[in-house]
């Protein structure tokens, strides 16, 4: 009988409300930066639908209680949150990623909207330090590219390039180091767009938790001036675009002048271009080979 039904089913559910309000207290005191979204993200992963309908949910079961509250203790620990829910966010893509892959960050979707809107179909598209594939993947997607070619050295990172990338034909996966000027050779003067979001958070530079216990430190830190990376990115561009092929570097928000005026001195770019991200801090900085 339903009148009987019932109390069975209230005393094996809880009220969503306090559970969130819980949740985002919890994560705040944490230092987390967004208690409120995250609290949200992780309600939503648990009950398997979109955030968006969190507000026609009135309650939960008492086992997805207890697997939200122990998410939410992770996320305290400062664990990233895309690691808790085994994917990441970028433009229209969510990446798998995990431990041993920098998780790719909101304000590279502007370095990949960049080069997505100079890649005409057919063009040839190199990512180096493509890490989960994130810019690489989203051109596939988003353009008619007839080539799209990531690099990573670390084969950690590998192994989630490799996994993203599956549902992409046209995308390379390549193993090697930028810093090797050997890199690619194959392709000198036959790149129309190079793409880069390398390792450039100046040594010693305090990170948060989330960076500093999970992101790999290869993948972050870019030597004592940040540059390290850079610095043979520029050369390797210069040497794998063709004429009038496009460059975009993304950076730290120290090198808003530095980066520019490397791809100046090099000699072989023009129409060198600093831009900002949405907050107003030097981001990325392009140019195109003359």
């Amino acid at each position: 009988m339903p009148e009987q039904e019932h109390p069975r089913e209230t005393a094996d559910r809880t009220r969503l409300a306090p559970e969130l309000a819980a949740a985002v207290a919890e994560l705040g005191a944490a230092g987390v930066a967004s208690p409120r979204v995250d609290a949200e993200l992780l309600a939503a992963y648990v009950l398997d639908v979109p955030r968006s309908r969190l507000l026609l949910v009135d309650s939960i079961r008492a086992g997805e209680a207890a697997r939200l509250r122990s998410l939410v203790a992770e996320r305290a620990r400062r664990i990233p949150l895309q690691h808790l829910l085994g994917t990441a966010a970028f433009r229209h893509l969510e990446l798998s990623v995990g431990e041993g892959v920098f998780v790719p960050r909101p304000e590279t979707e502007m370095l990949a909207g960049w080069g997505i809107d100079r890649t005409e179909p057919g063009d040839l598209v190199v990512d180096l330090c493509s890490g989960s594939g994130a810019i690489a993947l989203s051109v596939a997607d988003e353009t008619r590219a007839g080539r799209v070619i990531a690099v990573e050295r670390s084969p950690l990172a590998l192994t989630w390039l490799r996994r993203n990338a599956e549902a992409y034909p046209v995308v390379e996966v390549v193993a090697g180091d930028v810093t090797d000027p050997g890199l690619l050779s194959e392709l000198h003067g036959a790149v129309d767009v190079l793409l880069c979001n390398p390792p450039y958070v100046p040594d010693g530079t305090a990170v948060p938790p989330e960076v500093s216990g999970h992101d790999p430190a290869e993948a972050v830190f870019g030597g004592g001036d940040g540059l390290e990376v850079i610095r043979p990115v520029i050369g390797l561009a210069a040497v794998l675009l063709k004429p009038g092929g496009h460059v975009g570097i993304e950076h730290d928000d120290v090198h808003g002048a530095a980066v520019p005026e490397l791809l100046r001195a090099d000699g072989r770019f023009g129409e060198v271009t600093a831009h900002d991200d949405l907050t107003g801090r030097p981001r990325y900085a392009t140019a195109r080979r003359r």
